[in-house]
């Protein structure tokens, strides 16, 4: 089996299997450098991994047009429930979701979490990672995280691709996403959060060339709104 993946942009990815499609922390309203308008995008689930507004995004919205599922932190769930959105499943640390066309396990991030609506800040909870199994394969989106030793726990399951942020500054940077792609030993890596502001600006040809010189990796440089095959 295969998947498409897009890269949205920050850390947007799109994932289709040829029958179900994926969203993952869709930002896209307001996202300096998506191309993709948010309107135009069907799902069948939306996996956020936690509650900042570049991640969240416009996850309800589309949510709500479409019936996706939402897969997320308990904290967050909660709070998209009680706005009346349908099919929210919230977990924690640990816990594997359903949604339609697979699952994802959640995992720890170090990292902060916060939502803001029009009363302020809302549903705090926790950020996490994913393990996502989808189109026959099992991708790690590592969220908006520091480097973590427990990365070589979660390198052991067998990963066919991770996404890693690189941008540092409110995530890892390019030298601690190379000790991540160590720990996480995947097939391929695509790094994400990075390039969409002036302080977040990183090299991506350079983090692709000290992945490949000290993993096994190979490592996929996007462009917003390019996609690449993953079998």
């Amino acid at each position: 089996m295969s998947v498409e993946l897009t890269w949205v942009g920050h850390s947007a990815f799109i994932l289709n299997d040829g029958t179900h499609t994926v969203l993952i922390d869709p930002w896209f309203t307001g996202n300096p450098v998506n191309q993709i308008a948010a309107d135009s995008v069907e799902a069948d689930a939306i996996l956020i991994t936690h509650a900042h507004g570049d991640h969240v995004g416009d996850a309800p919205a589309i949510a709500a047009r479409t019936g996706a599922t939402i897969c997320t932190i308990n904290e967050l769930a909660n709070y998209l429930s009680g706005k009346g959105l349908e099919n929210v499943v919230g977990g924690n640390h640990g816990g594997t979701l359903p949604f339609p066309g697979g699952t994802v396990k959640l995992t720890p991030a170090w990292h902060s979490s916060t939502y803001s609506d029009e009363t302020g800040a809302v549903a705090p909870g926790v950020p996490a990672g994913m393990i996502v199994r989808f189109g026959g394969l099992t991708m790690y989106f590592a969220g908006d995280t520091a480097l973590f030793g427990d990365m070589q726990l979660i390198g052991e399951e067998g990963l066919d691709l991770a996404v890693i942020p690189i941008g540092d500054k409110f995530t890892m940077g390019p030298k601690d996403g190379v000790r991540a792609a160590k720990f996480l030993n995947a097939t391929r890596v695509i790094p994400c959060h990075y390039n969409t502001f002036p302080p977040i600006r990183q090299d991506g040809a350079a983090f692709k060339a000290e992945v490949e010189a000290a993993t096994n990796s190979t490592v996929t440089i996007l462009a917003p709104g390019e996609s690449t095959t993953l079998d």
